[in-house]
């Protein structure tokens, strides 16, 4: 055995522990205020562009300040999914005594899905804050790893006047490293070679891509089975890892890091790090980069984040609805792992068409589908669009009930002293 096997071995001997799912278990229902800060807290210009193109998502609404000014919103705004990765500390009271946060040490964790609702645009110059807690906990069996931790967690996002901006709910199952691997579900999936053909037919989807931008939608003029139209992405490389991370995410609560800071990281969790064949401590997040760790958690190769495919999916709504659209809801479940060098080609159609009140949608239903012909990312959404009846799209409220819970915790957070570090550009 290497010193390498050695040390794989070591870092996946970890089994899930009943107090972890105990501790879990206390923690539903109650939330608290998101201390953590992000790599981007800001939404500034050059945050939204560059979130943007991390996402490969060309669109001049969140490009261009000029061109945001010629459409309905009247400035550049940011993606949606852009809401996952932005969050400030926000200052509160803590959890109530004898409850603490549970640890899984040695665990992996996967993001499996997700829904989020949205209530507004994300303007340059928006701070986001959040409240958080754990919807439910529950103990399954895993045809991945025998055993598994199943958590869903809700974050209610606020700007700095204290709107709600977006509910978001994940998905996330802790799963154990070793018996993962073991059981080896995945192991015969072999790494795809591409020819100069294959790589031609995706470059021509591509080419046919693109964001409706200020062509209105109407929504007269959708009509149930209306296919959209087609979106790739990938192969997937590392590459495109990087450039991800380089739009904000990926950074928390783990926070990788550089030179001395990356050292203190180490002290401050040294089970994180685990020794490459180098033999240099580096993060238990490589997964998504290192195939020889990817392999000794159980897969066969380094895969993609939930998130990123869940960001696609947001990415293939918003050019299909257009300046004047708006998408209300996202909902997805994110069943197989997207490996570098797989492509995923998405697709979706409409099912639905409402209008109440005035306020007019359409619901459809998407999938991610990779060159193998396995649908990895199923997923649901509702897109408001303007009509030529009841005009421009009317934004949805946030329930009242959150609405109230967000006011308070925003006061509490200005009350210890809170600052806001930016004027948005929305009176």
């Amino acid at each position: 055995m290497t010193d390498t096997d050695r040390e794989f071995e070591e870092a996946t001997k970890y089994r899930l522990q009943e107090r972890d799912v105990d501790a879990s278990r206390a923690l539903v229902g109650v939330e608290t205020p998101n201390r953590s800060r992000e790599q981007l807290t800001v939404a500034t210009p050059d945050a939204i562009r560059n979130y943007a193109r991390a996402v490969g998502d060309d669109n001049p609404l969140w490009h261009d300040a000029g061109y945001g000014l010629t459409t309905r919103w009247g400035s550049q705004i940011a993606s949606p999914s852009m809401t996952t990765i932005l969050n400030a500390p926000m200052k509160g009271d803590r959890a109530p005594e004898g409850l603490h946060r549970p640890s899984f040490r040695g665990i992996h964790v996967f993001v499996s899905g997700g829904s989020s609702d949205w209530y507004r645009p994300v303007y340059p110059g928006d701070t986001l804050y959040s409240y958080q807690g754990l919807e439910s906990v529950d103990v399954k069996q895993s045809e991945f790893a025998e055993q598994s931790v199943v958590q869903v967690h809700r974050t209610v996002k606020l700007n700095q006047r204290g709107d709600v901006v977006a509910i978001l709910r994940l998905l996330a199952i802790y799963t154990e490293r070793k018996t993962a691997r073991d059981r080896g579900k995945y192991a015969d999936i072999e790494p795809t070679v591409y020819t100069d053909a294959d790589i031609a037919a995706i470059d021509e989807i591509y080419a046919a891509e693109g964001p409706r931008g200020a062509e209105t939608r109407w929504w007269e003029d959708v009509q149930v089975g209306d296919e959209l139209t087609k979106m790739a992405k990938g192969p997937l490389t590392e590459t495109e890892i990087i450039v991800y991370h380089s739009g904000g995410y990926g950074f928390v609560p783990y926070a990788p890091s550089a030179s001395r800071i990356g050292y203190r990281n180490r002290q401050r969790i040294p089970k994180f790090y685990i020794k490459n064949a180098q033999g240099i401590p580096d993060v238990a997040q490589r997964v998504h980069w290192d195939s020889a760790w990817a392999r000794a958690i159980g897969n066969p190769m380094a895969y993609d984040y939930g998130v990123m495919r869940e960001s696609w999916l947001t990415h293939f709504l918003t050019d299909w609805a257009g300046d004047d659209g708006f998408v209300a809801r996202q909902s997805d479940e994110v069943r197989k792992f997207n490996y570098i060098g797989d492509t995923q080609v998405i697709t979706g159609e409409v099912v639905g068409k409402h209008e109440h009140d005035g306020r007019c949608s359409v619901d459809i239903e998407m999938r991610a589908t990779n060159q193998r012909g396995v649908v990895t990312a199923p997923g649901t959404a509702t897109v408001l669009l303007p009509s030529r009846v009841h005009g421009p799209v009317r934004l949805p409220a946030a329930p009242d009930v959150v609405q109230r819970k967000a006011t308070e915790m925003f006061a509490r957070h200005c009350e210890l002293g809170g600052m806001i570090p930016w004027k948005t550009v929305q009176s």
